[in-house]
């Protein structure tokens, strides 16, 4: 683990890895997801939560974590060094506003505190994580707390995150969509690729016919900016479909010189609107 004097603090729906959560000591904190009476936080491990969600015939619901948990994050570090915290779009989510709860109570209480900069990603999952392990190699690279905030800030408007469902249930049960359009929909085998906005929605791109069509979408809107691609990291990420999303993976670092790929699991939080079958690119 990487002792630093500049801290990063994300949130449980990053889905970053956990060996690069470690490495590049990346605190996360957790979301909670609840079944039935049961409550759960979104670290539970992806196994059994898609066990839990194919019992279930409600969705999951899902809360941010409270000011309480991040006042717990914030006291884990020295007195006197600087936090950046990068949350979840604050309009899929309050963890953004929990996040400034908190950090104004805790800088009220402790005026030893170090700074603490709360920025809003305006993406999730991978798209939130690439950003949190972007903020952190800069940390071990030396960079100054203000110069780490500023290049967050870049990235949260340079990032894309874009996905696709293989099905439209969890939709469906979350009311997104009526059960007569969507049964219709999935009659015809139509896909929904999306996208997380500039302003930190999910915003239906296209409406594709078959899996295969969807994740050449994805594929396709690379092309925006391969001009730089050597220079970005690419991660993919999918809601319990592995060798689907290696195979994604490896297609795009085929045709495309990425300087970095990740693979990762999507984890509770994104999963449960996601359902099954879900893929995300982010770069």
């Amino acid at each position: 683990m990487l002792l630093t004097t500049v801290h990063i603090i994300s949130d449980g729906s990053a889905d970053l890895p956990a060996d690069l959560r470690e490495r590049w000591n990346i605190r996360t904190v957790p979301l909670t997801v609840q079944f039935g009476e049961n409550t759960y936080t979104s670290d539970m491990g992806t196994a059994l939560f898609y066990q839990l969600m194919k019992q279930s015939s409600e969705l999951p619901k899902t809360s941010a974590p409270s000011p309480h948990a991040f006042m717990e994050a914030y006291q884990s570090v020295p007195p006197g060094q600087p936090i950046v915290v990068i949350s979840l779009s604050s309009e899929l989510s309050s963890t953004y506003n929990h996040a400034v709860l908190a950090r104004d109570m805790y800088l009220q209480e402790h005026p030893d505190a170090g700074e603490i900069e709360v920025i809003d990603s305006k993406t999730a999952s991978m798209g939130l994580g690439l950003i949190a392990y972007k903020a952190a190699r800069l940390v071990h690279e030396g960079l100054p707390f203000r110069e780490i905030v500023q290049s967050v800030k870049d990235a949260v408007l340079d990032t894309r995150t874009y996905f696709t469902l293989d099905t439209l249930e969890n939709v469906i049960k979350g009311g997104r969509l009526d059960r007569v359009r969507g049964a219709i929909a999935s009659m015809m085998n139509i896909k929904l690729v999306m996208r997380a906005n500039e302003h930190g929605s999910i915003e239906v791109m296209e409406k594709v016919r078959g899996t295969q069509q969807a994740v050449k979408r994805l594929i396709d809107k690379i092309d925006e900016i391969q001009d730089d691609v050597e220079k970005r990291i690419i991660a993919v990420a999918h809601s319990n479909c592995e060798e689907r999303a290696r195979e994604l993976l490896r297609n795009i670092t085929e045709k495309y010189k990425f300087k970095e790929a990740v693979l990762s699991d999507m984890g509770p939080v994104i999963g449960t609107y996601a359902g099954e079958g879900g893929l995300l690119v982010s770069y």
